[in-house]
């Protein structure tokens, strides 16, 4: 299906996560803040720019990135947020949404799967058709006004001896998390058990893989939380907008 076909999808109700949709497409995080706290979203991205890649800014449920699109029925599903707590996800937030919210799409690490895939390096969670497992590090962020938090993960095993053909196919999008911010010992990130990831869905790493991590685009709700946000909108991990942004126009 075309990026514009899966919106289309998504707004008619179906929800699956969108790894490995549209190959070639640029995804995006979503987060969306009252106004009175877009300056401190904001200078948090700009602060933790691996974590929180900014592709676009908006002050309407609209974006650049996909002509036509609704930012608040166009994704498969969405987290609402409350003082800092989950309220609930939805697959619409029409009737959450207010006229005052500022919406941040950050560079999702889907988009460069596309290119780990064409060298041969298998991604396990499009193959083993499940979420991508993704970690609160210990890692803390370097905190912008109200905000602060740790630094969250996504985690994809890696043979031994591909390791570095995904550190240089990643490294060729900085503007979707880029290269890896750690690779091997998840302890090193104060990551203790990969079989129960905070969000998204756990894989097998086999004899001879190597963990590997990059920065991630849910670092922004970990923010909301240790933060205590009074209201806020985001994709539910996993569950990204997809574009009509070819991800060459992205790639150095």
């Amino acid at each position: 299906m075309t990026p514009e076909e899966l919106r289309h999808a998504f707004r008619a109700g179906q929800v699956r996560p969108t790894a490995g949709l549209a190959p070639g497409a640029v995804q995006a995080n979503l987060i969306a803040v009252p106004r009175e706290w877009a300056f401190d979203m904001l200078l948090f991205a700009q602060r933790n720019p691996r974590a929180c890649p900014v592709l676009d800014v908006s002050e309407t449920p609209s974006t650049v990135l996909a002509p036509g699109a609704d930012l608040r029925t166009d994704l498969p599903l969405y987290r609402v947020w409350r003082d800092g707590r989950l309220d609930r996800e939805t697959p619409d937030v029409t009737a959450d949404w207010a006229d005052d919210l500022v919406t941040f799409l950050i560079g999702c690490s889907f988009t460069f799967e596309a290119g780990l895939l064409a060298a041969g390096i298998e991604v396990r969670h499009i193959s083993a058709g499940r979420n991508v497992p993704m970690y609160v590090t210990a890692r803390e962020c370097r905190p912008a006004g109200r905000l602060h938090g740790n630094l969250v993960v996504s985690m994809r095993p890696v043979a031994a001896d591909r390791v570095a053909d995904a550190v240089r196919i990643s490294g060729r999008y900085p503007a979707v998390h880029g290269a890896p911010v750690h690779v091997g010992d998840p302890a090193g990130l104060g990551v203790h058990d990969l079989g129960r990831p905070d969000f998204g869905d756990a894989v097998e790493v086999r004899p001879g893989e190597v963990p590997v991590f990059w920065a991630c685009g849910v670092t922004p709700q970990a923010a909301i939380v240790a933060s205590g946000v009074p209201f806020a909108v985001t994709h539910a991990p996993g569950h990204m907008l997809v574009t009509d942004a070819p991800d060459r126009d992205y790639e150095t």
